[in-house]
């Protein structure tokens, strides 16, 4: 029992030292993107990051005070890492902090370098780059903070794919900065939100849902595979093919996006001649099982 605990307890430091340099690299990734894309054309990425680069820039127009990332960053992290502790889970939330943290010290501690001059360069390649910092947060379970909670929040509790209602949250942040800083800079900081959240969806798919509409000869064994890839049940349905009238079994289960990639080949395995359908679902109300965050 001893050794088991042991092996247990090595195989969890070492996914979580995985997770620490992961979000570490992640942190310093999405910084050298504030420093070399976003400050150095002036554009605002949206949520808590775009927040405290406009409070920085109000500060510096208005009052002329140079005000450091870090400790707006982190005050406007207060209420996200709040749900997260209480909604999404403790670990989870921890390393979500320390992405916050250490991205804030990158910041502040890394010269601001332009790659490019080109503000629409800028906006799609920090985009992408934005992105791709998320989402190596979110695939050793983590965020980059803000509004990440709130989205993940929302799709955990509520099934929605919640990138889209950010989007447009994200544009009301970007119009406001556009009334003090220029609209044009505004409309360009939307080219970029609007790439970072297009990326997303390409690069990191668990919280989108699909319907999987599954006509085969071998239904039982279809859903308990379906049960033990991603723990969720099916719901099974009597079909008639319309040329031999021959009766069908159809499996219907909604699934993560991301767990189709396993369910498709293994219904392939199991029956070759399965009739797969997987349509992109995009809300779902009632039970859906998605797995905790520690």
């Amino acid at each position: 029992m001893m050794k088991v605990d042991a092996k247990r307890l090595k195989k969890v430091a070492e996914k979580d030292a995985i997770r620490l340099i992961v979000v570490l690299l992640a942190a310093f990734l999405m910084s050298i993107n504030i420093n070399s894309f976003v400050n150095a054309v002036g554009l605002y990425p949206g949520g808590a990051t775009g927040i405290a680069i406009i409070i920085q820039r109000l500060a510096l127009k208005y009052w002329n005070l140079n005000i450091a990332y870090t400790p707006i960053t982190i005050i406007l992290n207060a209420v996200p890492v709040y749900i997260g502790f209480k909604y999404i889970g403790k670990k989870f939330t921890l390393f979500s902090l320390v992405m916050v943290i250490a991205n804030g010290f990158f910041v502040d501690l890394l010269p601001d370098y332009a790659v490019t001059q080109d503000p629409l360069l800028a906006a799609v390649f920090g985009g992408i780059l934005n992105a791709i910092a998320i989402t190596m947060c979110l695939k050793v379970d983590a965020t980059s903070g803000g509004t990440d909670f709130i989205s993940i929040f929302m799709s955990q509790k509520k099934g929605v794919d919640a990138f889209p209602y950010i989007l447009g949250a994200n544009i009301v942040i970007l119009s406001i900065a556009g009334i003090f800083f220029g609209l044009e800079k505004a409309l360009y900081s939307m080219i970029f939100q609007y790439v970072t959240t297009q990326a997303l969806h390409v690069l990191y798919r668990t919280y989108q849902q699909r319907t999987l509409f599954i006509i085969t000869d071998m239904p039982d064994r279809v859903c308990s595979m379906i049960y033990s890839v991603c723990g969720h049940g099916a719901t099974l349905m009597d079909g008639e093919g319309s040329f031999a009238h021959r009766n069908k079994k159809i499996v219907y289960s909604i699934v993560s996006a991301s767990d189709t990639r396993k369910i498709i080949p293994k219904v392939r395995e199991i029956d070759p001649n399965a009739f797969i359908n997987s349509v992109r679902t995009e809300e779902i109300m009632g039970n859906f099982y998605m797995r905790p965050r520690d």
